[in-house]
């Protein structure tokens, strides 16, 4: 068997690994997520040193080691120096790659995922003017790789019951939340019907608990061989709640129809208000955690940009 194989990847991540090397955790078509050294690459003069860097895709020869393979040819074919010379398309590109890192999968082939993500961080990079532009491409780019992973949340119909629900915009009345735990858009008036039935089925249970304390009559006498008599209950109950889903955040109208505008494949409405794509990425952002088990550290990069730029949300 080969010890050296060829694949096409995108850095995602690296790190300094011993005197001079570093580390690179890598999408590859052929084989998902690897990890591997590239010997030297912090050497003034190393070849490796900029074919290692974030957002380099290049064709690769490796060879396997015993814990940690190495690069030994690295071709760069494809980088995305305008990323580098923007702190919110900067920020946004890491911020989709920690959901590439969460999300993919390591020995098997990830030709979709890497795709997708190439494509995303290209529409980044060619973004100009206004910076919200970016915020309405990392939250549309963050949603379809939630798609991919089988992970998006469900923001066309109801969580709770099924039916479809589209923004009313003669209404200001809220009509929909958002709920990570229940896995997206949501009904009001479907959650405080469920809201209503769980009260109910608790005060039920409260008032069976109540005469069973004080009717202890209420049990089956048995006799033993013995002579002596043992009593158990005639029955007994079992009961399982409904869980009320907590409301993250009630959706207003437009924020219900910029949520149903990122399942189609591209932005339509890059010019919403600012505070739209703010608050819809913060959804999103909580969602994503939940659902994946860790945090976005490029959040914070988010935060303090767009603070800057708009204020706090």
């Amino acid at each position: 068997m080969s010890r050296t194989y060829k694949a096409t990847g995108i850095n995602l991540k690296a790190q300094a690994f011993g005197e001079s090397d570093r580390l690179v955790t890598i999408l590859t078509r052929e084989f998902g997520l690897i990890r591997a050294t590239a010997p030297g690459s912090r050497k003034h003069n190393s070849s490796l040193g900029g074919r290692s860097g974030m957002f380099v895709v290049n064709q690769l020869l490796i060879a396997k080691g015993r814990s940690i393979d190495k690069i030994t040819q690295a071709n760069t074919i494809k980088t995305y120096p305008g990323l580098g010379g923007d702190l919110g398309k900067l920020a946004a590109s890491q911020y989709l790659a920690e959901i590439v890192l969460a999300s993919a999968l390591s020995e098997q082939p990830q030709d979709e995922l890497f795709e997708l993500f190439n494509e995303h961080l290209h529409r980044l990079e060619k973004l100009s003017g206004r910076s919200q532009n970016v915020l309405a491409y990392l939250v549309h780019g963050a949603f379809q790789l939630l798609s991919l992973a089988g992970l998006k949340p469900q923001v066309d119909a109801c969580c709770l019951t099924g039916n479809r629900v589209t923004p009313d915009y003669s209404n200001p009345k809220s009509l929909t939340a958002f709920s990570v735990n229940a896995g997206g858009v949501v009904s009001i008036s479907a959650w405080e019907d469920l809201r209503t039935k769980v009260e109910k089925s608790r005060m039920e249970e409260n008032n069976r608990v109540e005469i069973a304390s004080v009717a202890p009559e209420l049990s089956r006498v048995h006799s033993s061989t013995d002579g002596k008599t043992t009593s158990s209950p005639i029955y007994e109950t079992i009961v399982h709640h409904e869980v009320l889903p907590t409301l993250l955040r009630r959706l207003s109208a437009s924020e219900l129809g910029l949520l149903q505008q990122l399942l189609q494949p591209q932005i339509i409405e890059e010019t919403a208000p600012d505070e739209d794509w703010l608050y819809i990425e913060r959804l999103l952002r909580q969602y994503t955690q939940y659902h994946l088990s860790r945090s976005i550290r490029s959040a914070a990069l988010i935060d303090s940009y767009f603070a800057t730029t708009y204020g706090s949300i």
